[in-house]
């Protein structure tokens, strides 16, 4: 049976997903990885990780750092202490790797899934329609908010701050959305490692912070099973 397989946030932890992979009996003959974005950077081994996913046939999303990526990469945006994209920017395969990533959406949705890197602005009747055709090479409103939201007001509207938590209006953005919308289909997510994992009715969180040390899950859908294993060390120190 072919299988749907959403990865948390990645973070160039190679080794990691490689061992995950092993661990949920990835065929790719008819399964699909879907990562849920930020599969670079801060990580030891974003190349090696860009070049298995494309070798997979991966999907997924763009996460912010994936877009970090591919701005640098054009000479839009300069490095920032603390990435770890040189061995990407320095490839000679660098440029279909950053084409293959560049293709990713903003936000994929199946009959009984949506799949998005951060949020979903509780606004949009259709996030589809909302994100459809955003060049990840320029900053908009649209894919900014899809890709580092956290909280958000009931009309969409950011904190300054995420930490400490806003006081209300301000909730995580997903209980906006679920007050807002009636839709059946679960919403995974990435992007929250403080968070970490959330499993409830409609709502699957996957970043649970293998670049921090913690441990990198998996979420197979037509399975509804959760796989989980440690990060091999701490990789970056939080923010």
């Amino acid at each position: 049976m072919a299988r749907r397989i959403f990865v948390g946030d990645i973070q160039g932890c190679r080794a990691e997903l490689e061992t995950l992979l092993e661990r949920v009996r990835f065929d790719p003959a008819s399964d699909v990885l879907e990562p849920v974005g930020d599969v670079v950077n801060r990580g030891p081994d974003s190349l090696g990780t860009l070049r298995l996913l494309l070798k997979l046939g991966a999907g997924g999303v763009l996460g912010n750092h994936d877009l970090h990526l591919l701005r640098v990469a054009r000479g839009l945006r300069k490095s920032r202490p603390g990435d770890t994209l040189g061995a990407v920017l320095a490839a000679p395969d660098r440029d279909e790797l950053c084409a293959w990533l560049a293709s990713r959406p903003f936000v994929k949705a199946w009959s009984d899934v949506i799949l998005v890197h951060g949020a979903l602005h509780p606004k949009w009747r259709d996030p589809m329609i909302e994100l459809a055709g955003l060049d990840p090479l320029t900053p908009d409103a649209r894919s900014d908010f899809a890709t580092r939201a956290r909280y958000c007001a009931p009309d969409g509207a950011r904190p300054e701050r995420d930490d400490p938590p806003p006081e209300p209006p301000f909730a995580p953005w997903f209980e906006h959305w679920l007050a807002t919308k009636r839709d059946p289909r679960t919403l995974v997510f990435g992007h929250w490692a403080m968070l970490g994992l959330v499993v409830r009715p409609g709502l699957r969180g996957l970043d649970t912070g293998c670049v921090w040390g913690k441990s990198l899950t998996a979420w197979i859908a037509e399975e509804d099973r959760l796989v989980q294993v440690p990060a091999e060390k701490q990789y970056a120190a939080f923010d």
